[in-house]
């Protein structure tokens, strides 16, 4: 009777992955071969392949909609944001990590950004609107400050969770050492974290490569500051019929995200192979 419930219990969970796994797969190659395919072509038969790779919707986005001006303010924005990230996350982290048992008030703010996680965009969105305007920052620079301060609530609960695994005595074997405080913390601690870094930043990357809500509220009435999700929702009201050209477009969007991701999984392969060491 175990063996029986043991195989009937890992054919729900292989069946359970399968269709998760069509649940990605599908709608992908969907939008692979409908990019190649002319309109009539995609009415006739919408799930078969195209019987030749009609590349004029690829040329239509490329040289009729701005595309490369669209790929380069995504590009800029996600850099700069994820740069941000970088810069502040670890550091705010490690002092509320390292001082939270001995000081309230890192407690109490590392209690108040956790907070932060359960406060719904929408209910806030009105407010920061109002603060953005006054403050003159309905452009590209407030739309990279408002990636960096909204990812602080959950990478702060992310990085925290796992810097308070790193033991203290590794940091105090580095001084006594002869390392400083500030070069122990660079060149041992953010090593051993370097895992749980790279999570977090491919997965604000995603977030700020896709984001639609965010550019719409900040850029979204300038043209020139527009990026990749507000040229794909626009550009369906351009070429309201022509779906061919629209799903080359989301093709030709997904694939700079999707490189650096498989870029940097490696990246988190190698990190988790450094932070084994941690005791």
């Amino acid at each position: 009777m175990k063996t029986r419930k043991k195989i009937a219990v890992r054919a729900a969970q292989y069946l359970f992955l399968v269709l998760m796994l069509l649940t990605i797969v599908v709608p992908l190659y969907l939008l692979v071969i409908n990019s190649f395919k002319t309109m009539p072509e995609l009415l006739g038969d919408y799930f078969g392949l195209p019987s030749n790779f009609y590349l004029d919707n690829f040329e239509s986005v490329l040289y009729k909609a701005n595309y490369f001006l669209y790929l380069l303010n995504s590009f800029v924005v996600t850099a700069a944001s994820a740069i941000g990230v970088y810069l502040l996350v670890p550091v705010t982290s490690f002092v509320i990590a390292r001082q939270m048992d001995q000081h309230k008030y890192f407690k109490f703010l590392y209690v108040f950004l956790i907070l932060g996680i359960f406060v719904p965009f929408q209910t806030k969105m009105l407010a920061l609107v109002k603060l953005m305007s006054a403050l003159q920052m309905m452009n590209s620079f407030g739309l990279v400050l408002l990636y960096v301060t909204s990812s602080l609530c959950t990478d702060v609960f992310l990085m925290v969770g796992y810097l308070r695994t790193i033991p203290r005595d590794v940091e105090e074997a580095a001084i006594i050492d002869g390392c400083s405080r500030i070069r122990s913390i660079f060149s041992i601690v953010y090593p051993m974290a370097m895992p749980m870094i790279s999570a977090i930043i491919i997965k604000d990357i995603l977030w700020f490569w896709n984001d639609f809500l965010l550019p719409l509220i900040v850029v979204g009435g300038k043209l020139n500051a527009w990026t990749l999700p507000l040229f794909q929702y626009n550009f369906k009201s351009t070429y309201a019929v022509d779906y061919p050209v629209a799903y080359a477009a989301y093709f030709m969007s997904m694939l700079p995200v999707l490189a650096v991701y498989f870029l940097a999984s490696r990246q988190i392969t190698d990190g988790l192979t450094e932070g084994a060491v941690k005791s």
